[in-house]
């Protein structure tokens, strides 16, 4: 007789769970780590440690009106600050966007002075030239494939020179005329140049632009496929190029955005003070740059913030303004702000080192 034997089915007992063990590279990094690896809050802590010191060293700073002119003085620097912190994470840096500023004052108040036009002739032909002229920059820097630092130095130069010899040849002054009793000027100012009250104070319509120019970059850099280009076309542009980035367009695009900028700060310098000097704006180009360096922005490009650099013209605008209140001699400003550019690109080394640390 045989007998037939049925093995039983195996049952593998699943094992208890234990421990989750990782290889240190997926593990969650506490919250204030992952906030110092923000670009722009070394410069928040800055900005605060300037304010605060400012309120103990000049009392006058704590005044309503005082502070609405330190906002002033920064979001007429935060306002460049941004389209130049935005081309600097695209990878390129515009040494014009001082005198470009200049320029555009400066034709507006020609022509429309000179052929005695409406004002607003002048504002939009202006426009088309600050455009070009920062078309002309992007185009220049990815055809020739050479530094933005040099194809921007030069048109520096050549706008530099321009603003003054065209202005002696068309005025005979180093200055425009002034324009205020022309047509147009009183809408145009409102636009630019006007003010509102506050509290009693009266608060300059420039810090208003600023704060949505500065949420509006925001939402373009974090929230559209054009912010996606700007830090790809920065980080690698030809590894950008390889995935179906349009660099070209990306990076003329951005120039023409300072363009832009400096547009809007010479019609507010030319409805502010009716009248433009021709030799300004040089230097400027490096407190523009200096904001965004250190509201995060990195000087390889491919990293970098919109809010930084509000933080950054505000630490400008705060020192600028907090010299005055505090009864020093404003001889030492540049210099106070050196020392800030230093400690600020020191903080934030520090700060990014400390925090992608293990």
């Amino acid at each position: 007789m045989s007998m037939t034997q049925h093995a039983e089915p195996a049952v593998t007992t699943p094992p208890a769970p234990g421990p989750r063990t990782t290889d240190g590279r997926t593990t969650e990094r506490p919250l204030a780590l992952r906030l110092l690896a923000r670009p722009e809050v070394g410069v928040f802590l800055g900005a605060a440690a300037v304010y605060v010191f400012f309120l103990i060293a000049a009392p006058p700073v704590r005044d309503g009106a005082s502070m609405a002119n330190i906002l002033y003085q920064s979001s007429t620097i935060g306002i460049m600050a941004l389209p130049v912190a935005l081309l600097m994470i695209g990878g390129e840096f515009d040494l014009s966007a001082g005198v470009a500023v200049i320029t555009s004052a400066l034709t507006a108040a020609m022509l429309s002075y000179q052929l005695t036009m409406n004002v607003w002739v002048g504002v939009i032909v202006a426009l088309i030239v600050s455009l070009a002229i920062g078309f002309l920059n992007g185009w220049l820097v990815v055809k020739t494939g050479l530094p933005s630092f040099l194809i921007t130095l030069g048109t520096f130069l050549i706008l530099q020179g321009v603003n003054l010899a065209v202005t002696k040849l068309v005025t005979g002054n180093v200055a425009t005329d002034d324009i205020s009793n022309m047509d147009g000027f009183d809408q145009a100012k409102k636009v630019f140049a006007s003010s509102f009250d506050v509290g009693g104070v009266q608060v300059k319509i420039t810090i208003v632009y600023w704060l949505v120019f500065a949420a509006i970059a925001t939402w373009v850099l974090l929230r559209t496929k054009y912010g996606n280009w700007v830090f790809a076309a920065g980080g690698n542009k030809d590894s950008a190029r390889a995935v179906g980035v349009p660099v070209t367009f990306t990076k003329i695009s951005l120039f023409m955005l300072v363009g832009f900028g400096a547009w809007f700060i010479g019609m507010h310098q030319l409805f502010s003070f009716n009248t433009v000097q021709s030799g300004e704006g040089v230097g400027q180009e490096l407190i523009y740059i200096s904001a965004a360096v250190i509201g995060g922005c990195l000087l390889t490009g491919g990293a970098g913030s919109a809010i930084g650099p509000v933080f950054g013209a505000f630490m400008f605008g705060m020192v600028q303004q907090g010299i005055v209140y505090a009864g020093w001699n404003p001889d030492w400003f540049k210099a106070f702000l050196g020392v800030m550019l230093l400690g600020a690109v020191l903080i934030n080394l520090w700060v990014q080192r400390t925090a992608t640390r293990r």
